[in-house]
């Protein structure tokens, strides 16, 4: 498979544990390029995946001396791939719980809709824990009314496909986004930008401690991270509602 030209594969990776090196192999096998980015990670996985790139021309590493949070390591490789010439990102997390074998199907429908945003909508399996399942509801809620039910099937999961430029110019244009708020904020925001989502099924997989997995989700935290977020942004739809709405009229 030739590397593409104009999309690639973003993963920003904050101590994984060895699941990341799953993840990777993964991507690598259904796409070229891919770019790690990783966030200040401390368990000596960014060393070993910069060994795995030293050997593999399709596989960047890019690190951030600190942790920064899941946006800001998005931004950073947003900016390397736009002064690059690409032109859309997918993002996928390290942690095993994105459909790597879907990265070609949802590239695929990027390259036959660049002006869109292809949203991962998530299917569980029994392994998700309920409690995040049923606290995804209230901000898919929030945002359906923050962007006048613009069509956003899930406003977290992370697998999905940007377009560079319109994401790029909503980060640099404020300072939030940079942390667990990224996903939702961002396309919250780039549907009040005029960029249209796509929404494309896709399996979510919660790996077990056995498995390897790695959860930094902290409940009280993060949701009052997504709390703030949304008080924002509604604030800030209601003074985009009458755009929102003539839009919506438009059709």
């Amino acid at each position: 498979m030739p590397p593409s030209t104009t999309h690639l594969v973003v993963i920003p990776s904050y101590n994984p544990g060895r699941v990341v090196f799953d993840t990777v192999r993964a991507a690598r096998a259904h796409w070229a390029p891919v770019w790690v980015v990783v966030d200040g990670s401390t368990d000596g996985t960014g060393e070993q995946l910069e060994a795995l790139a030293a050997a593999d021309d399709g596989l960047r590493v890019l690190r951030l001396a600190r942790n920064s949070g899941k946006g800001a390591a998005v931004l950073h490789a947003l900016d390397a791939a736009a002064a690059e010439g690409f032109t859309h990102v997918l993002t996928m997390d390290s942690d095993g719980q994105h459909p790597a074998h879907l990265i070609g199907e949802f590239m695929a429908a990027s390259q036959a809709r660049p002006e869109a945003m292809i949203l991962g909508k998530p299917v569980f399996d029994a392994s998700a824990p309920l409690l995040r399942v049923r606290g995804r509801k209230v901000s898919n809620a929030w945002a359906d009314l923050e962007t006048l039910w613009a069509g956003i099937g899930d406003s977290l999961y992370g697998f999905r496909v940007y377009p560079v430029a319109p994401l790029r110019a909503i980060m640099h244009g404020q300072r939030w986004m940079r942390r667990f708020d990224f996903d939702p904020e961002a396309v919250v925001r780039l549907a009040w930008r005029g960029v249209r989502p796509l929404n494309l099924t896709a399996p979510v997989k919660y790996l077990s401690a056995a498995e390897g997995g790695v959860s930094h989700f902290n409940y009280w935290r993060d949701n009052k991270l997504l709390t703030w977020m949304h008080t924002r942004l509604f604030l800030g739809f209601l003074l985009r509602l009458p755009v929102l709405a003539w839009r919506r009229l438009r059709g």
